[in-house]
């Protein structure tokens, strides 16, 4: 039951995921991005619980399609494109005076938004 519990969440917390992700990829306006937040930061959380079940449960399975070799080399490139992404990413700081104004609106709008 567990197994079929794990399958239904990861399924719903990816199109929440992928959903919220794309609009706000294509909606380029911070406003909407601050607005779809909570649902984006909510789903991320059950999408991490339910894919380390998924994961759990099918860890044999994993291991025997890493063993292909497509499969191992595209899994290869994916992590390292994620730390290539991830290491610039850390290196693009923005200015601590623009951090701080942008934090500051965010939490604003977000307290705003939750006295709605």
């Amino acid at each position: 039951m567990l197994r079929k519990l794990a399958a239904i969440g990861l399924f719903v917390s990816f199109l929440a995921m992928s959903s919220s992700g794309l609009m706000m990829f294509f909606i380029e306006k911070p406003s909407f991005t601050i607005q779809m937040h909570p649902v984006h930061k909510v789903f991320g959380l059950l999408m991490v619980a339910t894919a380390l079940a998924h994961i759990a449960y099918n860890f044999r399975s994993l291991k025997a399609h890493l063993k292909a070799r497509a499969a191992a080399i595209t899994g290869g490139v994916l992590v390292a494109a994620l730390v290539g992404l991830y290491a610039i990413a850390m290196n693009n700081s923005v200015p601590a005076e623009t951090a701080a104004s942008l934090d500051a609106l965010s939490h604003k709008a977000e307290q705003q938004m939750e006295g709605q």
